[in-house]
């Protein structure tokens, strides 16, 4: 039976470090809303909120019927969507500095080999996200409106509204950049052993049948963004095989690393 004094003994001290953590993960969240309002606020200057929407636009309005454009069904929409796009814009622009504050809070509790680990998928996610993004928005909008408007009927004056049309882009924008997280995934779960890379190969068949299904769901009922969301998910799926036995190999233990040698020597 342990004394009333020696459990406060043990507790001692451990007050100091937690507040100490807490005051460290409030300065990193300060550092990166800085970095998100600079951003921000630069991006008001320049380019400015309207000309952001007018690029995001331009992909529906170049598609649109000659003297077409797009309404505002809200009062306050052209107002409230341009800054919407504006502050979407400023975070994306401040991800690495996000991540950077993330990164540096958590790896001084990480081992060395934990480190090798992380920061790699940290940085590749990040790319990837935005590779996502960026395909959905120069190849894949540019088919799908061309696709769309050759189905409408010439008695119908396409007038987008913008609020509607933010919502699509996002949708689309999240969709293509998560499909594109796969080898992210993939290698996750294999380096932590949830599944093996032979099971991977195997499983193949399967993920190329959910891929389409997923595409399905998430796009537009048309063939062409579907066909653009599969076909890049089930090529990221190789690639992410390819990668996982890359990762694991180079970010085992040190422990587990020496055991893998000694089974190779054996």
């Amino acid at each position: 039976m342990s004394e009333p004094g020696k459990d406060q003994d043990e507790l001692a001290g451990t007050e100091a470090p937690f507040v100490s953590h807490l005051i460290e993960l409030r300065d990193r969240l300060i550092r990166a809303l800085i970095a998100v309002g600079i951003a921000f606020g630069v991006l008001l200057v320049w380019p400015g909120s309207g000309p952001l929407y007018d690029m995001l636009a331009s992909p529906l309005v170049s598609h649109l019927p000659a003297g077409a454009t797009m309404i505002a069904t809200n009062v306050i929409s052209p107002f409230l969507v341009p800054l919407k796009i504006t502050l979407l814009a400023a975070f994306l622009l401040a991800l690495p500095v996000v991540l950077y504050q993330v990164w540096a809070f958590v790896a001084p509790g990480l081992y060395s080999h934990e480190k090798k680990m992380v920061l790699p998928l940290v940085i590749s996610s990040t790319v990837l996200f935005f590779l996502g993004v960026a395909f959905c928005y120069f190849l894949v909008f540019g088919q799908v409106f061309k696709f769309i408007q050759s189905f409408a009927p010439k008695s119908i004056t396409a007038a987008p509204d913008i609020e509607a049309y933010l919502s699509f882009v996002m949708t689309m924008f999240i969709a293509f950049g998560a499909a594109f997280e796969v080898p992210v995934a993939v290698v996750v779960l294999a380096r932590l052993g949830v599944v093996s890379v032979d099971q991977l190969k195997a499983w193949r068949g399967y993920f190329i049948v959910g891929a389409f299904i997923v595409a399905a769901v998430i796009t537009p009922p048309d063939v062409v963004s579907q066909l653009a969301l599969a076909i890049p998910m089930v090529l990221l799926y190789e690639f992410g095989i390819w990668s996982a036995k890359l990762f694991i190999k180079h970010t085992q233990a040190p422990d587990a690393e020496q055991q893998t040698k000694a089974d190779g020597a054996a």
